[in-house]
């Protein structure tokens, strides 16, 4: 009978929705949690099982023995049958994980799916009305110490403040529409904690946060997303909703540590922490640092940008060197490996054969008066850019004007 079962269970991994986990669409799931009826994978049936068996009962599909009461309630129920019940009211803009999201992203899925049952109540979660204020510990510029801030998100002002002291002034004004936030448990070693990153006077300004809770940095990161989205609902009502996705916010193609020359061939390697987000390519002293040591914009292939493996000529080799070409210099870098070489010049050719919008154009216009040492302007001053998404052979282009204010 037990050999039966299993049988039973593999035939209903081929059933279309079973063959991937319920929860973040990993393939060929092992596990399976027999009271919900769903298939899972090794890294979501932990969560399963951390949130208690009165919520989430787990077993291996081959190595555990099935009763056939719990076969039966796998039939009765599916991958595809659990969705329509337990994400029927997912806001658009929450964002749903996938295979290597953070951790803190897939656990507080499954909790809000299954635990809190957040998806099927019609109450509005706190996240998505706009307003959301509270208190998270924040880096400071200058130094590694984090203090306590109280943070306020206003979609209706397009703000998010800061302050030092509640009765006072707002120490920053960031504007939501030009705000990326990124979860970033790796670089602060806290795994409730996020990146926010945005322009000011011409250059990129990081600010990290924790919080204890991890529903509450959560929350804080969906908050963020669902003010950009409400907001660009009303700015573009005849968009479709999911063309707007594309600029809630956007993980970083990748970092890490690589060796960097100065712009003279004989000038030394020194060790830079490298960040890839969309056309720029940052640099800084410390992954932790509130402002990159640099940064470089990647355009197009045609206008005088490539990527090649080996050092310039009279510069030194350090092993897995690459170069990097731009219309202004050439940058010579080394990786640690040649997997990790590889890596990157994939990474970055791949930014130098897609073509640029009105906004990438504005952008290197910007960084490259800032590059040239003319005096530093405010980037956020009436300017006017286009957003382009492509979805299959259709495209949707969105005009902005941003005129943002910063203290």
């Amino acid at each position: 009978m037990a050999d039966q079962n299993e049988k039973i269970l593999l035939r209903l991994l081929q059933i279309d929705g079973n063959n991937e986990c319920a929860d973040c669409g990993t393939k060929n799931p092992e596990w399976a949690s027999y009271n919900i009826g769903i298939f899972l994978c090794t890294r979501c049936c932990a969560v399963h099982r951390n949130m208690g068996a009165h919520i989430s009962k787990v077993k291996h599909l081959k190595l555990d023995k099935w009763e056939d009461s719990q076969l039966e309630r796998m039939i009765e129920v599916g991958n595809k049958s659990s969705k329509i019940k337990y994400e029927h009211r997912v806001p658009a803009c929450y964002r749903r994980p996938r295979e290597n999201d953070p951790q803190i992203l897939i656990e507080q899925w499954i909790r809000a799916k299954y635990e809190r049952l957040e998806f099927c109540m019609n109450e509005r979660p706190i996240y998505t009305s706009g307003h959301m204020e509270g208190f998270l510990m924040k880096r400071g510029k200058e130094d590694s110490r984090y203090q306590l801030r109280k943070f306020v998100l206003s979609e209706a002002d397009d703000t998010l403040r800061y302050y030092v002291k509640e009765k006072r002034e707002p120490k920053a004004i960031l504007r939501i529409s030009e705000l990326n936030v990124v979860y970033a448990p790796a670089k602060l070693g806290n795994p409730n904690s996020l990146q926010l990153t945005f322009m000011k006077d011409g250059t990129t300004r990081h600010i990290y946060v924790y919080h204890d809770d991890p529903k509450e940095i959560n929350n804080w990161y969906m908050a963020i997303r669902c003010a950009k989205l409400h907001r660009l609902q009303i700015a573009y009502p005849s968009a479709v909703e999911s063309d707007l996705m594309d600029y809630l916010t956007h993980d970083f193609a990748r970092e890490g540590w690589l060796l960097k020359t100065g712009p003279r061939t004989t000038d030394s390697y020194k060790r830079r922490w490298f960040t890839l987000d969309d056309r720029k390519l940052m640099y800084h002293d410390d992954p932790l640092d509130a402002n990159p040591k640099g940064e470089i914009f990647l355009g197009n292939q045609l206008d005088g940008y490539s990527i090649r493996i080996g050092a310039p000529v009279g510069a030194k080799d350090q092993g897995f060197s690459f170069t990097l070409f731009t219309p202004e210099r050439t940058y010579n870098l080394s990786s640690h490996s040649e997997q990790d070489r590889d890596e990157w010049m994939t990474m970055i050719q791949r930014v130098l054969e897609r073509p640029l919008s009105p906004q990438d154009s504005s952008i290197s216009a910007r960084l490259i008066r800032k590059r040239g040492g003319t005096n530093s302007i405010n980037i956020f001053t009436g300017r006017t850019g286009s957003l382009i998404s492509k979805r299959g052979n259709s495209s949707v282009q969105l005009r902005i004007t941003t005129a943002c204010s910063w203290q």
